[in-house]
């Protein structure tokens, strides 16, 4: 009778070393079967196995949840309203502060004008009015190199640096820029008492 053994070893052999045909465990050939199956509908539903919709809902879910918590359209201030804030000393000296940090590179410290236009005259290139202001300082002039600074600021920080160039109106500053775009006579106001 043959060793039983003898059946599962193997023909080829190397430095004398001959190896047995042993099987996988059944166990671990059906866990393999299994992972064959599975990663199908993984890849089709990452970790949503069992759960209704998939990833295309949870994202729509989402982004309707962000959607709920953000405003429908930006806030608008009324011009009388910057014109009141352009007398308000707290407003201004918050709106200096934030034409500091961000606008003195192009208009100069005193709003003379550097790269960008003096904003003291009363020659005003995309409109002189405190929502027309408003409105350049959100939107921005791209073509100019003035970016959009409504997603940059707090909505109660542009109001504050629109009411400060409100209030630079009609200041002399020491080294102006010459007058650009069109003289605006119903523009923004008579300077903040100082």
């Amino acid at each position: 009778m043959a060793n039983k053994d003898e059946d599962r070893l193997l023909e080829h052999e190397y430095d004398g070393i001959r190896e047995y045909d042993n099987p996988l465990p059944r166990w671990w050939l059906w866990i393999f079967y299994a992972t064959i199956v599975f990663v199908p509908l993984y890849y089709v539903l990452p970790g949503r196995l069992g759960q209704n919709g998939g990833n295309v809902a949870e994202y729509e879910a989402e982004v309707a949840a962000y959607k709920a918590t953000q405003p429908v359209a930006p806030p608008t201030i009324s011009g009388e309203r910057l014109l009141a804030l352009s007398k308000d000393r707290e407003a201004l000296e918050e709106g200096r502060e934030v034409f500091t940090k961000n606008c003195v590179v192009c208009h100069g410290v005193d709003g003379g004008g550097v790269i960008g236009p003096n904003l003291t005259d009363n020659a005003w290139i995309h409109g002189g009015t405190p929502s027309a202001i408003h409105n350049t300082v959100i939107v921005g002039v791209l073509a100019k190199g003035m970016p959009s600074w409504e997603r940059l600021l707090k909505t109660e920080d542009l109001d504050h640096v629109v009411a400060y160039v409100i209030s630079l109106q009609g200041t002399k500053p020491a080294t102006p820029k010459a007058p650009e775009g069109v003289v605006d006579t119903v523009a923004a106001a008579p300077p903040a008492d100082k």
